[in-house]
């Protein structure tokens, strides 16, 4: 816990809250004998925090944005791709209780996983420390890091400019197919794969089907330039 705790940059008052920021629910259910309780209260908090956090300081930075600007904003900050590369960042892969399936799954690089782990861990400061605390943390390793460039990537609609491409094109059908969902109803993780007359082009997962249906656009995209 020393060395995740020196990344953060926070030292625990309580360790045990740490700890059970760590519990994914597949070691939670593999020890239910042991009273272990997985993260995800934790990350739901986490989720709140984040979120709170991240719409202060947009609303401090961008006094001219109006609302639907700030929450796409927000959006763009607090994605799965952000809070992956946070735990990346933090290596909290390398700190994660899993259960033996998921490892050999490979859950520890699994991004919905560490991204909701990295929510746990902001719960289990704001816990601990208070919200100054959790607040110092997420500006440090998420908030001010940021690029603008980087906000407006992931701000970009990828379904529209696949649409506009395919378009080039008469008789093209584009289609978004749900091919699956995982994970508790309030951290959801929705799989999409998109199809272009029939054929599969790109696939993709998000934590809304919106999120996961832009995923598999992007894929698609990147798929329809290598082709050229």
């Amino acid at each position: 816990m020393e060395t995740l705790e020196k990344k953060l940059g926070y030292a625990f008052r309580d360790p045990a809250l740490l700890q059970a920021a760590l519990y994914h629910s597949s070691y939670a259910n593999e020890h239910r004998g042991a009273y272990i309780a997985s993260n995800e209260r934790l990350e739901f908090l986490g989720d709140a925090v984040l979120g709170f956090v991240t719409a202060e300081h947009l609303y401090k930075k961008h006094p001219d944005l109006p609302e639907g600007d700030l929450t796409r904003i927000r959006a763009a900050l607090v994605c799965e791709e952000s809070l992956h590369e946070v735990a990346q960042t933090l290596s909290l892969g390398d700190h994660l209780c899993l259960g033996k399936g998921e490892e050999q799954g490979g859950g520890r690089r699994r991004p919905s996983i560490l991204a909701d782990a990295t929510e746990s861990v902001f719960a289990a400061v704001y816990l601990d420390g208070g919200i100054e605390a959790a607040r110092e943390l997420i500006h440090r390793v998420l908030l001010d890091k940021e690029r603008e460039e980087q906000v407006e990537e992931r701000r970009r609609d990828y379904k529209t400019e696949l649409q506009e491409l395919v378009q080039r094109k008469s008789d093209q059908l584009l289609r978004y197919e749900l091919t699956g969902s995982s994970g508790p109803d309030h951290a959801k993780e929705f799989a999409f794969r998109v199809t272009l007359n029939g054929a599969e082009i790109g696939t993709g997962t998000g934590r809304s089907k919106k999120e996961a249906e832009q995923s598999a656009a992007c894929a698609a995209l990147e798929h329809l330039k290598n082709e050229k």
